[in-house]
């Protein structure tokens, strides 16, 4: 395995007591250390021990109401689905229910966990590149909301569905803007290159094809651009083509009720400038304000991103090579994202004597057998003994959700925190899970 290169400590990073102050859940206490809402992290820790997936529900509750108090302040008749990508837990599927928020979906299983949550049908969007007439059968047996269909190939399947279903289709044309989002290459969706959407130039005339097939009721346009977007250029370009393309379709005589602008609205892991809900609904307002539509929004990220923490106990730190290793118990099979994205999270310690510690560049990994086993290279951190324990930030998205078993690692828990009460709402996996449900054929004999 090859090294990773040297790095120094990069100056413009936020240190800890900044990291703390950008989360108004989390706080520092002089004797519990890391608090979360009024619970210490500490304590958690000791019960479900770590690694440990820990979320704020009043976070989560607060930023979904700073979402749709923006919406309503910019004067939109405006929906909001949680895309339950982003953390799909039941708990969380609540939260955003009670809270107002319909569902964005893009599988049939993320459709049966909305639906399990009691978000109802008609709250639901279901997107998705590559939807299975299986799909497509169960979302029009719920009564979703929308379909935002990708393809012409799809709306093909979709009229058959409808079809065999005897159910009408509420469907939305998810056009490709050809807008670059400015974001990372694997999380870019609106390019002509990306494999979302149907082609800008293409949707007029499979909108016509659409309000021609039995079953399809066309009711507007979809586009999304992007994931971890923090500038508003792109969202402003990507706007102004849906607009034009209302404007074309309704001269050419079609209905054109609802435009769905999308997600991916950007959260300062980093502490950087990041434009928050108000730009993004003024950027709608601008662009489609005068067309007479509703809007709607698909927000993953931004609602739950910031609310989580992932708990994580020091094993050891070393030094080889010239470099100094601080190895966690937490790995990439639990947290994915600097592995696949490069993407750079905040880390800081729990207990309260860590916290004000003298800090020193050293590279933060994990024990799974990979060299991109790396969750920060030369961060200034203090130096933590085994058994100390830190929260690396704003992993309440793209966190628990894309963990896996890799190297026989059990899934760890999780833990809801609301006020002064907390709870674990998925318990740590039981490593005899692993294999519980492997079937070894007869003609393997048993080893004498």
């Amino acid at each position: 395995m090859s090294a990773l290169p040297a790095m120094s400590v990069a100056t413009a990073d936020p240190d800890g007591a900044e990291l703390v102050a950008l989360h108004p859940h989390l706080s520092r206490h002089a004797m519990d250390g890391l608090v979360m809402e009024q619970v210490p992290l500490q304590a958690v820790a000791d019960a479900a021990g770590t690694p440990c997936w820990v979320l704020s529900a009043g976070s989560i509750r607060s930023r979904l109401a700073h979402v749709r108090a923006a919406l309503a302040g910019a004067g939109l008749d405006a929906a909001v689905h949680y895309a339950v990508k982003a953390n799909d837990h039941l708990a969380v599927l609540r939260l955003m229910h009670a809270g107002g928020a319909g569902a964005d979906v893009v599988s049939g299983g993320e459709l049966r966990r909305a639906l399990a949550a009691g978000i109802p049908g008609a709250a639901i969007v279901f997107s998705g590149v590559g939807k299975t007439m299986a799909d497509l059968q169960l979302a029009l047996a719920s009564g979703v909301g929308q379909i935002n269909a990708e393809s012409a190939e799809e709306l093909d399947m979709l009229a058959a569905a409808a079809a065999a279903t005897g159910r009408a289709a509420r469907v939305a044309l998810r056009i490709n803007p050809d807008v670059d989002a400015g974001t990372h290459a694997k999380i870019t969706t609106g390019r002509a290159d990306n494999k979302f959407g149907i082609a800008y130039a293409d949707a007029p005339a499979l909108y016509a094809r659409a309000a021609g097939l039995p079953g399809l009721r066309p009711i507007g346009v979809a586009l999304h651009i992007g994931s971890q977007i923090l500038t508003m250029a792109p969202y402003r370009a990507a706007y102004a083509r849906a607009a034009d393309m209302v404007r074309a379709l309704r001269a050419a005589g079609h209905t054109v009720d609802s435009v769905d602008c999308g997600g991916g609205l950007g959260i300062p892991y980093r502490g950087e400038p990041a434009p928050g809900p108000e730009a993004l609904a003024g950027a709608i307002r601008a662009a489609l304000g005068d067309l007479n539509v509703q809007v709607a929004i698909e927000p993953g990220r931004w609602l739950v991103g910031p609310a989580g923490v992932l708990l994580a106990s020091v094993v050891l730190t070393k030094s080889t090579g010239g470099r100094r290793f601080m190895v966690l118990d937490a790995a990439m099979n639990d947290l994915l994202r600097p592995a696949m994205y490069d993407s750079w999270h905040g880390i800081v310690p729990l207990g309260a004597v860590d916290a004000v510690a003298p800090t020193a560049a050293v590279d933060v990994v994990g024990p799974v057998c990979e060299t991109s086993d790396t969750f920060a290279l030369a961060r200034a951190l203090p130096a933590l003994a085994p058994h100390a324990r830190v929260a690396i930030l704003d992993t309440g998205a793209y966190g628990a959700v894309m963990s896996s078993t890799y190297n026989a690692r059990p899934l760890a828990a999780q833990v809801l925190v609301d006020g002064a009460r907390w709870s674990v709402i998925r318990p740590r996996q039981p490593v005899e899970a692993l294999w519980a449900d492997e079937q070894v054929p007869d003609w393997l004999a048993a080893p004498r």
